[in-house]
């Protein structure tokens, strides 16, 4: 998806809101961050509950539609860099193997 179209989700998504801004503000901040990180870090920085909570007020089946699976950020995030390259990644997300999950990122 590329910039404007993904502005324009976000202004659909503005539009139809009703509810507490807070959670409308916090979906967009996950897909703009998405958008540099990819969905594969965004799955690992939030829980299975809150990203079906996020995709349903963007109006979204999945975020595999909107967002790349690695961005070009995705090395700084510190839980990637411990499942980029296993076959942890899914156990991760499901919360199969704890202490991995993190929202922390380092400068290169």
């Amino acid at each position: 998806m590329n910039d404007q179209e993904l502005l324009e989700l976000v202004d659909r998504a503005v539009d139809q809101f009703n509810g507490n801004l807070n959670d409308l503000g916090s979906a967009i901040g996950m897909v703009m961050i998405g958008r540099r990180y990819g969905w594969r870090v965004v799955l690992l920085i939030h829980s299975p509950t809150t990203i079906r909570k996020y995709v349903k007020i963007l109006g979204l089946k999945n975020l595999r539609d909107v967002l790349p699976e690695v961005g070009e950020l995705a090395e700084r995030s510190n839980a990637w860099k411990l499942v980029d390259g296993t076959a942890n990644f899914w156990k991760v997300v499901r919360g199969q193997i704890s202490g991995v999950r993190s929202a922390i990122v380092q400068k290169k």
